[in-house]
C-alpha cells in the first residue's frame, strides 16, 4: 500500500508544484524516488512529530497542499495536539498519512502496533477519515486528497497487501465499494482486513452461507445508508478490524444502527480492550487474535445460528 501511496502521490506532484511531502525520519525504500525526483516538494524534519505538524500548518498557510508521513502511532498520537489545535481548529488542507495499520510492525511490539488510530482519528471535528483495503483504493483515495479541502487521515498497511478490486472501482469519499454479494449475512471491512473478510466469504460459500463483503474505505463520513440497507436485507451485521473494538469500524457502524429502527444480529470483530503482549508476524498476530480468515469465517457461523 505505501508505495502505491508513493508513486501515486509522487505522479500527482509532478503536476502539481504546491504538493509537499514531510516525513517524521521515515520512509526507508519507500520515499527515496520522491525525494530524489522533486527535493523542493519534500523534507524529512527529523524525529520531531509535533514540530512536523506545525512546519505543515505553515505550509498550508502559505497555499501548499501538505502530507505527513510516519508510521500510524508516531503520526497520530504523538502529535495528537497539534493535529487538534493546529489543523484541524483551522480546518487546513493537511493529510496525515499512517503506514503500518493493526499488527504491520508486527515485530516491534505494542508500542508500534496500530491499534487506536482511527479512534482517535474520528474524534475530531473537520476531520476526515479514509482507510483503503487495497493498493487500488489507495490510489483512489490519493488521487482524490490531493483536491480535498479540509484535515484527512489516509491509514495504510505496510507492504505486499494483496489486490482486492480486479476492475476498475467507482471512488467516493463516505461511500463504500460492494465487494462481494450476499443475501444471508454482511460483513463490513476496512483497512488491511479486507482481504481475510473477502476470504472468510469464501469458505462460508462452500458452507452455503451467502456472504455480502463490504470495504468501509471511509471511516468519517460513514457510509450510513449502505449500512441500513445490509440491516434490511441480510441476517446479521459483522465488521472486521484490525484495530481496537472501542471507536473504530465496530462503534461507527454500532453508532448507525443503534439510532435506526432496525433489528439486525451485530458483531464486533477486532482487537479486545487489551495490550498485546505477545509478537510474531503479522499473520500469526492475526490468528492469535480471531481475525484470520477461518475464525472470522467461525464467528459468522456462530453469530448466524444464534440469530
Amino acid at each position: 500500500m505505501r508505495k502505491t501511496f508513493i508513486k501515486t502521490l509522487l505522479d500527482e506532484a509532478k503536476k502539481n508544484p504546491n504538493i509537499f511531502l514531510i516525513t517524521g525520519d521515515l520512509g526507508f525504500m519507500a520515499l527515496e524516488e520522491f525525494r530524489d525526483s522533486l527535493p523542493k516538494q519534500f523534507l524529512n524534519i527529523g524525529v520531531a512529530e509535533q514540530n512536523m505538524m506545525g512546519f505543515a500548518v505553515g505550509l498550508a498557510l502559505t497555499g501548499k497542499k501538505v502530507y505527513c508521513y510516519s508510521i500510524v502511532p508516531f503520526v497520530t498520537m504523538r502529535p495528537f495536539e497539534q493535529v487538534r489545535d493546529d489543523i484541524c481548529y483551522h480546518n487546513l488542507p493537511v493529510t496525515i498519512v499512517g503506514p503500518g495499520a493493526g499488527f504491520s510492525y508486527s515485530y516491534n511490539g505494542a508500542t508500534h502496533y496500530g491499534l487506536e488510530d482511527i479512534s482517535v482519528m474520528r474524534s475530531l471535528p473537520n476531520m476526515t477519515v479514509v482507510c483503503p483495503g487495497d493498493p487500488v483504493e489507495v490510489a483512489a483515495i490519493t488521487k482524490v486528497s490531493t483536491k480535498f479541502k479540509g484535515p484527512m487521515y489516509i491509514r495504510l498497511g505496510k507492504a505486499g497487501e494483496p489486490i482486492i478490486h480486479q476492475k476498475k472501482i467507482k471512488f467516493q469519499i463516505g461511500k463504500a465499494i460492494e465487494v462481494c454479494k450476499g443475501k444471508n449475512v454482511t460483513l463490513i471491512a476496512t483497512s488491511n482486513l479486507l482481504e481475510n473478510a473477502v476470504e472468510a466469504a469464501k469458505i462460508l460459500a462452500k458452507k452455503k452461507i451467502s456472504c455480502r463483503v463490504l470495504s468501509m474505505h471511509t471511516i468519517k463520513p460513514i457510509d450510513k445508508a449502505t449500512i441500513l440497507k445490509a440491516a434490511r436485507e441480510t441476517k446479521a451485521i459483522l465488521t472486521v478490524e484490525e484495530h481496537s473494538i472501542i471507536g473504530g469500524l465496530g462503534s461507527s457502524v454500532a453508532e448507525v444502527l443503534a439510532e435506526s429502527n432496525l433489528k439486525v444480529k451485530f458483531k464486533r470483530l477486532g482487537v479486545r480492550d487489551l495490550y498485546p503482549k505477545v509478537i510474531g508476524t503479522q499473520k500469526f498476530l492475526r490468528e492469535k487474535y480471531g481475525l484470520s480468515p477461518e475464525k472470522i469465517a467461525k464467528e459468522v457461523q456462530l453469530v448466524l445460528k444464534n440469530n
